[in-house]
């Protein structure tokens, strides 16, 4: 009963308007979208190799390389807390717990077949998100548990992408398992002009410190307009939810001080927050810390961004379901700035979904409804994803 009610609940509603009707309106269109990618990951057995006598700016300074390579490289393993202050002047290896369960010769067998059929599927999806609005594929799009650049740079050569001319831009992040968010944008839509990692710190009851994602800043022009995106994948709820909270409360908190620096410095900026939260929009995280809002009629000078993914939490809908139980994680939180009752000259939300077409839902088995993943234990599926992706549609005039 909780399967067939949880397949209810990730329907997603087709607007009745046709796309002709909807031309009146959105005259121009962007979709703007992310999608947590499953474990992106090459074949080769990897390391972080972090040179702290580089400039801390440069990407070198902190860069993927195989597992084979360390023998060459001047380095020391470095087991204390990582920060640029300690790092500074050293040449050190980090070990990726992830990397080597992603090998041939791995108990998941992931082979270069494997590979490129998790490159074909996630290039499909990237293609279609929001297409049934813009007929074409998003103008950015967040990536989340990426590998390194080498598997964006592989996802972007797809067929499926390859027309549409996307750029990169990623940090390797001291993630104790190796995977990182990114921002991939169609060059002519989105001229960056400024990106960096924020660095979360946090630390388990022991006080020693644990290793997760950065939040991702990237500022530019999104045709014309200046817009500044937020990439989150906040700590897991692992150990339980009420265990681990307050390191999202403390990711939020960040989030926060990030969206209103930008915002503080130039209040016309359109701020877009988006990713896997761990958390529903109901959360202490992202209600209380965040202060994201439900509802237009919330926002202030104080509380000025919006949750678009309330609404669809009411109603039921979900990204992604644990032991039965339906959750709405991945979530789109825009700036007040964003919203109008009309199509302007500047772009505006005109809808925000969760993107759950037929082929990303399990259709059987204990799974049925759920969204149809990759990865069933060691076992490669054929699937796509464990979370549903989510995009937003922002219309203006010519």
């Amino acid at each position: 009963m909780i399967m067939k009610k949880f397949s209810i609940l990730v329907t997603i509603l087709i607007s009745i308007m046709t796309f002709s009707q909807q031309q009146g309106k959105l005259r121009k269109v962007a979709a703007v979208g992310f999608l947590n990618v499953e474990n992106l990951w090459d074949t080769i057995r990897s390391a972080d190799y972090i040179d702290g006598t580089k400039d801390l700016t440069n990407p070198a300074f902190h860069r993927s390389i195989p597992f084979d390579s360390i023998k060459f490289l001047e380095s020391e393993k470095y087991d204390g807390i990582w920060s640029d202050h300690a790092l500074i002047g050293k040449k050190v290896v980090k070990y990726q717990n992830g990397s080597e369960d992603f090998t041939p010769k791995s108990a998941k067998n992931y082979n270069s077949n494997i590979y490129r059929t998790k490159l074909f599927n996630e290039a499909k999806v990237i293609s279609e998100m929001g297409a049934q609005y813009t007929k074409t594929a998003p103008a950015v799009v967040g990536l989340i548990e990426v590998e390194n650049r080498q598997v964006i740079e592989d996802l972007i050569k797809e067929p499926a992408l390859r027309k549409y001319d996307y750029g990169i831009i990623h940090y390797n992040s001291y993630d104790y398992r190796g995977i990182d968010v990114a921002l991939i944008y169609q060059k002519r839509r989105f001229i960056p002009v400024n990106s960096l990692k924020k660095e979360l710190k946090i630390f388990g009851d022991s006080g020693k410190r644990e290793y997760t994602r950065d939040i991702l800043v990237v500022t530019g022009f999104l045709d014309d307009e200046k817009v500044a995106f937020f990439m989150n994948h906040w700590p897991s709820r692992r150990g339980g939810e009420e265990v681990s909270l307050a390191k999202r409360n403390a990711a939020a908190a960040l989030l926060k001080q990030q969206m209103d620096s930008i915002r503080a410095t130039d209040p016309t900026t359109k701020l877009f927050a988006m990713g896997d939260f761990n958390d529903d929009p109901v959360s202490s995280s992202l209600k209380n810390y965040l202060k994201a809002q439900p509802s237009p009629k919330d926002l202030s000078e104080t509380t000025p961004y919006l949750n678009l993914m309330y609404p669809l939490y009411k109603k039921g809908v979900a990204s992604l379901a644990y032991q039965d139980a339906p959750n709405l994680f991945d979530q789109i939180i825009v700036s007040k700035n964003l919203l109008s009752d009309q199509v302007t000259k500047e772009y505006s939300v005109y809808k925000a979904e969760i993107f759950a077409p037929p082929y990303l839902v399990n259709k059987e088995g204990n799974y049925k409804g759920y969204p149809f993943r990759s990865w069933n234990g060691d076992q490669f599926t054929g699937g796509y994803s464990d979370h549903f992706p989510a995009f937003v549609i922002l219309q203006k005039e010519p």
